[in-house]
């Protein structure tokens, strides 16, 4: 009995056919959610668990048609009105919360492409799923390096530096690569620096460490660090780990993508200088995730004398399709355009705190996030991160924007990311709106 996949001799997973006219149905299903994403509250407003109720405990031993699938209740009944309510909508235009995980025509058109050829993938570039992934696998290849130069038994000797900002996959990726907890030196950041490393700072880590028998062996520098997008001074510590012979990696997750444009480009002056250096194509370069371009200075060292080496996974997807297909069909220019708008867009929002005096920026806007707070009549700190916990609260349990915070010498701050594909001054405009009443309500109480 034929049943939608399901033959008379059996599954059949793969017709041309069905391929076709069902393809053009999920097509339709995304192209209606894209279209009406904005109606949905950002930030779900279900209760943890709450699908428990909604769903059978148990997989159904007869398959539902395909018929049934698409044109029946578990499209439009089970995902629209069971799934989605529970869902955190991170391509809405209301979405500020995090850095962007964006979506294009041209990425899922690349990711249907690839999923379609289902090919793993062997090329000569390294493009990891994730910055995490990237970090590990730079920070395994520095220390195999050093072992190798000076024995198997310098594993407790070595040394990994950063700043306090930088991401935790540093410290997850020493974790894994056997580096002693207390030989992962984060150095601290403040406002003198805007949270940027101290080339000083590292001078003297690095001295101290050397004094005392141990090996540095890998510097971890950030442009645009996730709480705050600051960005260390690579030049100058370029000069120091070249002096020392430290590996330095680059991660520019985020802001690696800006520098696409030529008013940003200085801040990566010193590229050159790193070893390894990556950037997530996913995050604001419209490719659907995951897409982490991972780049290692070519040398003489021959370090990399495998392709198993080059990803901790031994088999990837075929990642660069979608990358090239947002590279072919946007093009540089309107890529661009797209990443200055988002910038512009954030310091239209910089210029609304700014204007409203119960309101600080806390830190220097240099690509698209803000970070700002709000300030009680009294000048407490403690009453101040109270104030800016409940209004971060207060406005993502309204539905209406989703924000996140950050912590900064020991103030609560807030984070507006600006970063969705389908976000415009409008919704920037709702946004503030929304926090200037959430903030008047709780300024009145205290």
């Amino acid at each position: 009995m034929e049943n939608g996949l399901l033959k008379e001799n059996g599954l059949k997973p793969m017709d041309s056919e069905q391929l076709r006219e069902y393809g053009h149905k999920m097509v339709d299903f995304i192209a209606d959610y894209y279209k009406s994403i904005e109606n949905f509250p950002v930030l779900s407003q279900v209760q943890p668990g709450y699908l428990h109720e909604l769903i059978p405990d148990s997989a159904p031993i007869h398959p539902d048609s395909i018929q049934h699938v698409f044109d029946g209740e578990i499209l439009h009944l089970d995902i629209q009105n069971k799934i989605l309510p529970g869902v955190t909508h991170w391509q809405s235009p209301n979405f500020f919360a995090y850095y962007p995980a964006n979506s294009s025509i041209a990425g899922f058109i690349g990711e249907m492409l690839s999923s379609g050829l289902s090919i793993v993938g062997q090329g000569g570039g390294v493009i990891q799923g994730t910055a995490s992934e990237a970090v590990l696998v730079v920070l395994l290849a520095a220390r195999d390096k050093f072992l190798g130069k000076f024995g198997k038994n310098a594993l407790g000797k070595l040394v990994v530096y950063a700043s306090d900002q930088t991401h935790s996959a540093l410290q997850k990726a020493c974790q894994i690569g056997g580096i002693h907890p207390e030989n992962c030196r984060l150095l601290r950041t403040d406002s003198s620096t805007n949270y940027a490393i101290s080339p000083a700072a590292l001078s003297e880590a690095i001295s101290t460490d050397v004094a005392n028998g141990l090996i540095p062996f890998f510097l971890c520098a950030t442009v645009g660090t996730t709480s705050s997008t600051a960005v260390d001074p690579l030049t100058d510590l370029a000069k120091i780990t070249k002096s020392y012979g430290i590996w330095l990696h680059i991660d520019a997750a985020y802001a690696g993508s800006a520098c696409i444009c030529p008013e940003y480009r200085h801040y990566i002056d010193g590229v050159e200088e790193a070893d390894s250096f990556n950037m997530n194509a996913h995050k604001w370069l419209l490719t659907n995730f995951d897409c982490s371009a991972l780049w290692i200075k070519a040398s003489q060292a021959n370090l990399v004398v495998d392709y198993k080496d080059w990803q901790i996974p031994l088999g990837r997807r075929f990642r660069s399709l979608k990358l090239w297909m947002v590279l072919r069909l946007y093009g540089l220019e309107n890529l661009q355009s797209y990443i200055r708008n988002h910038i512009n867009l954030a310091k239209h929002f910089e210029d609304l705190v700014v204007q409203d005096s119960r309101f600080e920026m806390v830190t220097p806007r240099i690509f698209s996030l803000v970070c700002f707070r709000v300030l009680p009549s009294s000048k407490d700190e403690g009453l101040a991160n109270k104030l800016n916990h409940e209004l971060l609260n207060a406005v993502n349990s309204s539905g209406k924007a989703f924000m996140s915070h950050t912590v900064l010498s020991g103030k609560y701050v807030l984070r507006l990311a600006v970063g969705a594909p389908l976000t415009e001054e409008r919704h920037v405009n709702l946004a503030w709106n929304v926090i200037q009443e959430k903030a008047s309500t709780l300024l009145s109480t205290t």
